[in-house]
C-alpha cells in the first residue's frame, strides 16, 4: 500500500546516516537558538553565583555541542560497525605507531617549555629586565617553529598538500585547533566580550557550534572524497557542459574551480591579513619595536614552516603552537581565578566555575559609578543589548563560515580515514572549548580590575600598563594616547576643564589589547605577561601557517596545475607554491600595516565571504544529487557576490546596514541567495552526467569509500584518482554527441534527486 511503502524506513547504510545527522542538526538547533532567546528570563535565576542566561551561552552551550559530538560518533560507528557484520575496523598500524611517537615527543615538549617559562621566571627574580624576558619568549619560541619546519621539511606532494594523510586524530585535532584559535580567538574574543558583555557570547556560540556543522555535513565527505583542496572538490563535483551561442560546447567543471579559487582568496586573505595584524600586536609590544616593522617581521616565522614542509611542517608545528598558546592562555585565568572570594568560591583554580561573583561586582559596580558621578550612564554588562535577530544573524553566520572555512576543512583531509576525520573533528572542539571556555572568565577578572582599581581614581596613580599600551595606539585617555601622567593630566584638562578623576568614558581600551594586557592590569609577574606574548604569537602565526598554505596550493594547485599547466612536475609546482607563499605573506603584511580594522571584525568578514561563497556547493553538491555545475557556478556568483557587495558598501561605501543588520553578518542576506540560485538554475538545467551522480553515490556509500582500508591501500586509491582526474581536461566540441549532452533532459523523479 502507498502509506506503508511512504513510512517505510530506509534501513541502508545511507539512509540510518542521514537521519542521524537530521536528528543531531535539529536537537544542535534547538539548543543553540532556543537557550539564548530565553537569556532574559533565565538571567533571574541563578547558578553557583552565575546568571543562568549568561551562564548557559557563555558555558553550557559549548559544552552541550561537545557531548552532541561524541554521541553522533557513537552512533554512526554503530551503523558502520553494521555494515562491517561486526567486525572491528581496522586502522592503519603506521598512524597508531605514529601516534605513540608523537606522544612521547610532544609530552617532553610540554615539559621542557613549563621548564623554560619557569627559568625566565628565576631570571625576572633576580633582576633581569622585562624587555628582555619578553624578546627571550619570542625568540624562543620562533626559534622552536624554525626547528619543526626544518626536521619536516619534504619534496612529496602528498606530504606537502596534506600531510601524508596520516595524522592521528588527537593530534589533528590539535592541530586544527591551533590553527582556528587565531589572533581573533587568543587576542580578540576575551576583548570582544569585555567590551560587549552577553552580546559578545554570540561569537562563542557560533564558532564553537560551526563544528556540530563539520563532523556530520561536510568534513567525512569530503576526506572521503580524497581531494587536496575545497575547489578541487567543487571542481570535480560540478563537472557538466554548456552549449555556447555558437552551438559549441564546452565543460565548465574549469569555471567551477576558478570561482571556488575566488572564494578562496577573498576569505583566507582577510582572515589572513587579521592573524599578521595580531602578530603585529604583539611583536610591537614585547620587543619594542614599530608595529610596522613588527608586521614584517612576524612573516619570518609564518615561512619558516610552510615554505620548507608544507602541511607536513605546519601540522607538526601547530601542536607545538597549541600546547603553547593554551598554556599561555589559561595560566593567567588560573592566577586571578585563585585570588577570588566570592562567597561562592574560594581560591578556586578552576575559573569557569569562579567568575560567577565577579560578574555580579561587575554589576554593583556598574550601578556605584553612576551614583558616584564617574559615568552618566553604563550598559549592563550581562544583559543583551543587540535586537535577538542581530545575535542569531550573526550566531548563524559564524556556524556556517565555520563549517564553509577553507583552511578549516582542508585539515581533515591530512587524516588516515574518514572515520578518524569525524573523530578528529572532535578532538578539535575539545581543545577549542578549552580556550572558549576561560575567555568569558578572562574578560570578567579584567572588566572588575579596570572598573574598580582605574575608574575612579586619580591621574597620578595611573598604572603604568595604560601608559605602555598608549605608546602603541591601543589605549587612550580623554581620548589621546599617552604615555606618561602629564600627558593625560594635559590631555583630560582640555578634554573636561580640570576634572582628573578618571571617568569611565576617558578610558578607551582596544579589544586588541584586552588579553596581552590583563597579566599587568591584574599585577601578575612579568614573566606572566610574557608567556601570554607567545601565546599570542603562537596563535597568530599558526592560523597565518594555515591560511598561507590554503591559499597558495589553491593557486599552484587548481589555478596552475589544473587550468594552465596539467603537465607541470610535482617539483615545479611545489616551487610555485613556495614562491606564491612568499607574495602572498608580503601582500598580507603590507595590508595589515594599515590597521584596516579590529581583528574580531576582519575575521567575522572571512566568515561570512565563506559561508555565502562555499556553503551552498558543498553542501547541496554532497546531500543533493541534482545539483548541477550551472547551478553551482550561479549560486557561487549570486551568494558570494551580494554578501561582498554588502560588505563593501557598508565598510568603505556610506551605504546604510539592511534592516540594521551589521555587515559582520553579511552572509544573512547572501546565504539564503547562494542556496536559491543554485536549486534554481539546477532544475531548469540539464542533471549531473552519470560520471557524477556515480560520485556522490560513492560518497555515500561505506562500502565503496574503504573507510576499512589502510593507509598503504587509500593512497593507492588516492594515486589512481589524480591519473583519472588528468584525463579530465577541458574540452571543446561539435559533435551532435556533445551538443545532445548539453540539451536540456526530461525531468527526473524526485527519488532520483535526493
Amino acid at each position: 500500500m502507498l502509506g506503508e511503502k511512504y513510512f517505510q524506513l530506509d534501513m541502508s547504510y545511507w539512509g540510518r546516516s542521514r537521519r542521524l545527522v537530521i536528528q543531531i542538526l535539529c536537537i544542535w538547533a534547538l539548543v543553540a537558538y532556543g537557550l539564548p532567546a530565553l537569556v532574559i528570563q533565565t538571567n533571574k535565576m541563578n547558578y553557583l553565583g552565575f546568571p543562568l542566561g549568561y551562564y548557559n551561552c557563555a558555558q553550557v552551550i559549548p559544552l552541550f555541542f561537545g557531548a552532541l559530538l561524541l554521541i553522533f560518533n557513537h552512533v554512526q560507528e554503530g551503523i558502520e560497525a553494521d555494515q562491517m557484520d561486526g567486525k572491528p575496523m581496522v586502522e592503519a598500524a603506521s598512524s597508531s605507531a605514529l601516534n605513540a611517537v608523537l606522544m612521547k615527543v610532544y609530552v617532553a615538549y610540554t615539559g621542557g617549555f613549563v621548564s623554560f617559562v619557569l627559568f625566565l621566571g628565576f631570571l625576572e627574580a633576580v633582576g633581569v629586565p622585562d624587555q628582555a624576558i619578553g624578546i627571550l619568549f619570542v625568540i624562543f619560541t620562533l626559534g622552536m617553529y624554525a626547528a619543526i619546519g626544518i626536521a619536516s621539511r619534504t619534496s612529496k606532494s602528498d606530504d606537502f598538500y596534506v600531510a601524508g594523510r596520516n595524522v592521528p586524530p588527537i593530534f589533528n585535532g590539535m592541530a586544527t585547533a591551533a590553527d582556528w584559535m587565531s589572533g581573533a580567538s587568543f587576542v580578540g574574543m576575551a576583548g570582544t566580550l569585555y567590551a560587549l558583555g552577553y552580546d559578545g557570547l554570540a561569537y562563542i556560540t557560533g564558532w564553537t557550534g560551526g563544528y556540530v556543522l563539520v563532523s556530520t555535513v561536510i568534513a567525512p565527505y569530503l576526506r572521503r572524497f580524497g581531494s587536496f583542496t575545497v575547489p578541487e572538490f567543487i571542481a570535480s563535483r560540478y563537472q557538466g557542459t554548456v552549449q555556447l551561442p555558437g552551438g559549441r560546447v564546452v565543460e565548465v567543471s574549469g569555471v567551477a574551480r576558478f570561482l571556488a579559487t575566488i572564494v578562496l582568496l577573498s576569505c583566507s586573505f582577510t582572515y589572513l591579513t587579521a592573524q599578521v595584524y595580531s602578530t603585529g600586536v604583539i611583536v610591537s609590544r614585547f620587543i619594542g619595536i614599530q608595529f610596522e616593522v613588527a608586521v614584517f617581521s612576524g612573516l619570518i616565522g609564518v615561512l619558516f614552516c610552510s615554505l620548507l614542509g608544507g602541511m607536513r611542517a605546519v601540522t607538526y608545528t601547530q601542536v607545538a603552537q597549541y600546547v603553547i598558546l593554551i598554556i599561555a592562555y589559561t595560566v593567567p585565568a588560573i592566577c586571578m581565578s585563585t585570588t577570588q572570594d566570592d562567597g561562592f568560591n574560594k581560591n578556586n583554580p578552576v575559573e569557569f566555575l569562579v567568575y560567577g561573583g565577579t560578574l555580579q561586582a561587575i554589576a554593583l559596580r556598574e550601578k556605584e559609578m553612576v551614583l558616584l558621578g564617574l559615568a552618566s550612564k553604563v550598559t549592563p554588562y550581562l544583559e543583551p543589548k543587540w535586537r535577538r535577530v542581530d545575535f542569531f544573524a550573526l550566531t548563524f553566520c559564524l556556524m556556517v563560515g565555520t563549517a564553509s572555512l577553507p583552511h578549516v576543512l582542508m585539515r581533515y583531509f591530512t587524516t588516515p580515514s574518514v572515520r578518524a576525520a569525524r573523530r578528529s573533528v572532535t578532538w578539535s572542539l575539545a581543545f577549542i572549548l578549552v580556550l572558549y571556555m576561560t575567555a568569558p572568565a578572562y574578560a570578567a577578572f579584567a572588566k572588575l580590575e579596570v572598573y574598580t582599581n582605574v575608574i575612579g581614581q586619580p591621574l597620578s596613580v595611573l598604572p603604568q600598563w595604560v601608559f605602555t599600551y598608549g605608546k602603541i595606539g591601543l589605549t587612550s585617555v580623554c581620548g589621546k594616547a599617552v604615555t606618561s601622567v602629564n600627558e593625560a593630566v594635559e590631555a583630560c584638562a582640555q578634554a573636561t576643564g580640570g576634572d582628573y578623576l578618571l571617568r569611565l568614558k576617558d578610558l578607551k581600551i582596544s579589544k586588541d589589547a584586552m588579553v596581552i594586557a590583563t597579566p599587568e592590569i591584574a599585577g601578575l609577574p612579568y614573566t606572566i605577561a610574557g608567556l601570554v606574548s607567545a601565546g599570542g604569537l603562537a596563535a597568530s602565526l599558526s592560523t597565518a601557517d594555515g591560511l598561507l598554505l590554503a591559499i597558495s596550493n589553491a593557486l599552484s594547485h587548481d589555478i596552475y596545475f589544473r587550468l594552465i599547466d596539467d603537465k607541470a612536475s610535482i617539483q615545479k609546482r611545489l616551487l610555485i607554491s613556495r614562491v606564491l607563499l612568499v607574495v602572498i605573506a608580503l601582500m598580507a603584511a603590507g595590508t595589515a600595516a594599515s590597521k584596516p580594522a579590529d581583528i574580531l571584525s576582519m575575521v567575522a568578514w572571512a566568515f561570512s565571504l565563506a559561508a555565502s561563497g562555499n556553503f551552498p556547493a558543498l553542501v547541496l553538491g554532497i546531500w543533493w544529487r541534482r545539483a548541477n555545475a550551472q547551478g553551482a557556478i550561479a549560486g557561487i556568483i549570486c551568494g558570494w557576490g551580494l554578501t561582498l557587495t554588502y560588505l563593501l558598501g557598508t565598510v568603505y561605501g556610506g551605504w546604510e546596514l539592511w534592516g540594521g543588520i551589521s555587515n559582520v553578518a553579511a552572509a544573512v542576506f547572501g546565504l539564503p541567495v547562494g542556496f536559491a540560485a543554485n536549486i534554481i538554475v539546477s532544475l531548469l538545467t540539464s542533471p549531473p552526467p552519470d560520471n557524477v551522480l556515480a560520485m556522490v553515490d560513492s560518497l555515500r556509500d561505506f562500502k565503496v569509500t574503504g573507510e576499512d582500508l589502510t593507509a598503504e591501500e587509500l593512497e593507492d586509491i588516492k594515486e589512481k584518482e589524480e591519473a583519472l582526474a588528468r584525463t579530465q581536461v577541458l574540452q571543446v566540441s561539435n559533435t551532435a554527441e556533445a551538443t545532445a549532452a548539453a540539451t536540456p533532459a526530461t525531468p527526473t523523479t524526485l527519488e532520483s534527486s535526493i
